[in-house]
C-alpha cells in the first residue's frame, strides 16, 4: 500500500484490523515510538497531524471539528477492515469528533472508540496545561522528552512549544453544549494513579452511547507511553468482538 501522509508509517495490507492512535496536545505521532507495530495481528496506525514533525511546514488544523472533517475523508481508504480509535488526554477529542462524523457521511464507523484520561466533550475544556505560562509549559515538554527516553533539546523544545500553543488554542475553544452519542462501543480508561483526571470526572462519557464501558488500568497519567500490557490487551479486544448489528 502506498504511503499515507496522515500516518507516520506506511500502512500494511496484511492486517486483520487497525487501531488508529491520536497524539495529544503539542505532540506528533512519534510519541507512540515505544508501542509495537502489531498487537495480535492488528496494525497500530499512528495518526500524524499537520504542523508537526514530518508535516511541520503544513498549516495547523485550527479546530477539532475542522480536523475531523478532513480525517473522515483522508482515512477512508484504510477503513476497509475492522478498526478502532484510541486517544489519550486531548488526543481523545479529535478521535471522538472523527468517530462521530464518519457515520454522518455514510462512511464506515469504528468498532470502538477508546478514550483515556479525558473528560467528556460537554465538560471541556479541562486541561491543566491551559493554566500554565510559557516557562511552565517548557518545563512540561522537557519532562516529557525524558519520559520518552530522550533528552531535552532546546531547538526541538522551541518547535514543540509552537505546536503546543496552537493545539491548546483548539483545546481551549472546544466544547459541546450537550452530549452527542455515537453508535459504537465507547471504552473510557482511567489510570489508577493519575492525579490529573479523576475516575468521577470521566463519568460524563456515560451519556455518549448505548455501550459505554469504564475501565481502570494500573499506572499514572503518562504510563500509556510505554505501551503497558493491560492497555494493549484491552485495545486488541476492541476488534475481537462481533460488530454491532
Amino acid at each position: 500500500m502506498k504511503r499515507h501522509r496522515w500516518l507516520l508509517r506506511d500502512p500494511s495490507e496484511e492486517s486483520t484490523g487497525r487501531i488508529f492512535c491520536f497524539p495529544y496536545s503539542g505532540m506528533g505521532a512519534s510519541m507512540f515510538n515505544r508501542w509495537p507495530r502489531w498487537i495480535d495481528g492488528v496494525e497500530v496506525c499512528l495518526v500524524q497531524l499537520p504542523g508537526r514533525e514530518n508535516r511541520v511546514r503544513e498549516p495547523h488544523y485550527r479546530s477539532y471539528p475542522e480536523l475531523a472533517e478532513v480525517l473522515a475523508d483522508q482515512l477512508l481508504p484504510l477503513l476497509d477492515r475492522p478498526f478502532a480509535f484510541f486517544g489519550h488526554c486531548a488526543g481523545a477529542l479529535p478521535a471522538y469528533e472523527t468517530a462521530r462524523r464518519l457515520p454522518l457521511h455514510r462512511l464506515p464507523a469504528p468498532r470502538s472508540l477508546v478514550v483515556s484520561a479525558q473528560v467528556a466533550p460537554h465538560h471541556c475544556p479541562h486541561d491543566r496545561f491551559l493554566t500554565l505560562d510559557d516557562a511552565e509549559l517548557l518545563d512540561e515538554l522537557a519532562a516529557l522528552a525524558v519520559r520518552r527516553g530522550g533528552q531535552p533539546d532546546p531547538a526541538m523544545l522551541a518547535l514543540s512549544m509552537a505546536v503546543l500553543r496552537a493545539d491548546l488554542e483548539a483545546n481551549r475553544y472546544y466544547r459541546l453544549d450537550e452530549p452527542a452519542p455515537v453508535a459504537m462501543t465507547v471504552s473510557v480508561l482511567h489510570w489508577a494513579d493519575d492525579p490529573e483526571v479523576t475516575e468521577a470526572e470521566l463519568r460524563g462519557w456515560e451519556h455518549y452511547g448505548d455501550d459505554v464501558r469504564f475501565e481502570v488500568l494500573p499506572g499514572g497519567h503518562y504510563d500509556f507511553l510505554a505501551a503497558p500490557g493491560p492497555l494493549l490487551t484491552l485495545l486488541s479486544a476492541q476488534l475481537q468482538e462481533r460488530a454491532p448489528r
